[in-house]
């Protein structure tokens, strides 16, 4: 799935935040939701106008914003 279709970054909007297109729906609070164990009937009932490809957009950005992670093991100082 091309997320760049459905998930927008605008300053203007929620200070830049990814958004979904036309909204100011935020990915991490659709991710939230999901993660509070909302299942994506539930959100598209509760916002309507969102689809259900809004809502794998949000999962796709986030998947890809953390494949893009780098983590570098730090090893503490002895005191």
């Amino acid at each position: 799935m091309d997320w760049h279709k459905r998930i927008t970054v605008d300053p203007k909007i929620l200070v830049g935040k990814p958004v979904i297109k036309g909204t100011r729906l935020a990915v991490d609070f659709i991710v939230g939701l999901l993660a509070q164990g909302w299942s994506e009937a539930e959100i598209m009932r509760n916002y309507p106008g969102l689809q259900q490809e809004d809502i794998h957009a949000c999962l796709y950005y986030a998947s890809e914003v953390l494949q893009a992670e780098k983590v570098y093991p730090v090893t503490p100082v002895p005191a």
